[in-house]
């Protein structure tokens, strides 16, 4: 039984992660400082899987992570997700997201070091690329980030890439299209309110859990509304464990995107929920966040054909499983 470090093991997708690893039979050491994470699904977690599965510790990935390692000892891998994680707060916070995204980073590579470990999978995202020149984005697009957040991931993807060439860390950079989903049985979800995703908040819109409000600016496509790539939750992580499984098996370090190769408009997302719920809500308008780009789509080759990879799960079937989430805990984790 392999034991991996998961980083942001308290939030929407690093908890997925967590849930899906034990599944697969991992021993998990969780780490988060829940500032925006949650403790619930990890101590919900801790009673199906147990203790002996799964220890998760409140820290800060910028503090001493020495005492940490000393405690975990035989780590054969980290999945780092933990990050701040919100493209208009950047563009207000740019401090906050590369201290955070980058000298957090910075500090676990360096423990890694300490501790020989050298096995990384890293959450990035396709906001490295900025304004798309061609459609689909492959891996060789160019990396213009239009917001802190996608500079600091950026930044990050550097870090490790020269780690690998000067200290023998092997990493699998993973640049996430739009994130969207709960588990299939909607027992772990997002739980942040609003949540930064598009499709998380059209749902709760639709189940009057909380209004919804358009927040995008206008763009140059068909409806005017920006254009994304929506990949599902739980097929993003199970790419998460098959970059794992590269690196055991002797694979390279490599960068991949991850979505779906198919595009949807952000009326066309809000049109879709209204169908499957049959719910009707008024559209309203507020300040449209900054730092926004009209549209990324993924190509998929790449993951194809080295992770044997591709999404199972179709735009029906991510909104079916948030309305299970959300109806089962509309106001997520309490803890």
């Amino acid at each position: 039984m392999k034991k991996i470090i998961i980083t942001g093991a308290g939030g929407y997708i690093g908890s997925i992660s967590t849930y899906l690893f034990l599944k697969k039979g991992f021993e998990v050491v969780a780490i988060d400082n829940f500032s925006t994470g949650f403790r619930q699904p990890l101590e919900k977690m801790i009673k199906e899987f147990g203790d002996d599965k799964l220890r998760f510790y409140s820290k800060d990935l910028t503090s001493d992570l020495t005492p940490l390692f000393k405690i975990e000892k035989n780590i054969s891998a980290v999945i780092h997700y933990a990050a701040s994680a919100s493209v208009d707060e950047s563009m207000h916070q740019p401090q906050k997201y590369f201290y955070n995204n980058c000298y957090g980073s910075l500090n676990l590579l360096q423990s890694m070091i300490n501790f020989g470990i050298n096995k990384i999978i890293f959450s990035s995202t396709c906001a490295v690329y900025g304004d798309s020149t061609h459609i689909p984005i492959d891996e060789n697009h160019s990396t213009e980030p239009l917001n802190p957040y996608g500079e600091s991931k950026l930044m990050t993807e550097k870090m490790i890439s020269w780690f690998g060439k000067l200290l023998g860390i092997k990493y699998v950079i993973l640049r996430y299209f739009n994130v969207a989903g709960a588990l299939d049985d909607g027992e772990i979800g997002d739980s942040k309110k609003p949540s930064v995703h598009l499709i998380q908040n059209v749902v709760r819109g639709t189940l009057k859990i909380a209004p919804f409000y358009l927040t995008c600016p206008e763009v140059d496509t068909p409806d005017r509304s920006p254009i994304r790539d929506y990949v599902n939750v739980v097929d993003l992580n199970e790419a998460h464990i098959a970059s794992l499984e590269h690196l055991e098996h002797g694979g390279k370090s490599e960068i991949i995107n991850l979505g779906t190769g198919r595009g949807y408009s952000v009326l066309e997302i809000v049109s879709k929920v209204k169908e499957l719920t049959g719910a009707e809500f008024e559209l309203r308008k507020t300040a449209p966040r900054q730092g926004e780009y009209a549209k990324m789509i993924a190509s998929t080759k790449k993951a194809k054909d080295l992770l044997k990879w591709s999404h199972k799960r179709s735009l029906d079937d991510t909104i079916d499983s948030l309305i299970k989430w959300y109806k089962k805990y509309p106001n997520g984790w309490s803890s």
